[in-house]
């Protein structure tokens, strides 16, 4: 069960990984000149903030994988959601950073956030711990939400049509 624990745990950095690529190189060109507002979190927040997070749904994925016995059938719509938001999540980066998507990203930010809701739903009779370890996250979504709402009304000449 060790290596369940240990892989679940850190399946979610590897799309964060990924995506720090993208966004490090953007915040020092196109992220840098964009209308923000003076309330967001500085640029070195993110990284710790989403490490954490990872961290916590990761493991939350493993605590719902053990009480379920593994990918068996009744585990296929909480592992299933989850996996669908882990996408979405891995997903908004490109979007917004490598793209320049940023209502696009809007969009599929709201969709991120409700399929993380239906995932605390589906998780919350299964292993409660599971789901409180997803509150950080919900809570941070729509911190985020709120931010790249902000972004995209302030920056008209981004707006895509």
């Amino acid at each position: 069960m060790w290596t369940a624990m240990l892989g679940l745990t850190a399946l979610p950095h590897v799309g964060g990984i990924c995506g720090a690529f993208i966004t490090r190189r953007e915040t020092k060109t196109w992220y840098v000149s964009l209308n923000k507002p003076s309330w967001r979190p500085p640029n070195s927040a993110f990284g710790v903030v989403w490490t954490a997070l990872y961290t916590g749904m990761g493991y939350g994925s493993y605590l719902v994988y053990k009480e379920l016995g593994g990918f068996t059938e009744d585990a296929m719509v909480p592992l299933g959601l989850y996996g669908l938001q882990l996408a979405l999540n891995w997903a908004w980066t490109p979007i917004f950073f490598g793209a320049h998507k940023i209502k696009l990203a809007l969009i599929e930010l709201v969709v991120l956030t409700g399929t993380v809701a239906a995932t605390m739903v589906s998780w919350y009779p299964v292993n409660r711990t599971a789901t409180l370890l997803l509150t950080p996250y919900l809570a941070w979504l729509c911190l985020a939400t709120s931010l790249n709402y902000c972004i995209w009304r302030d920056n008209p000449d981004t707006k895509e049509d």
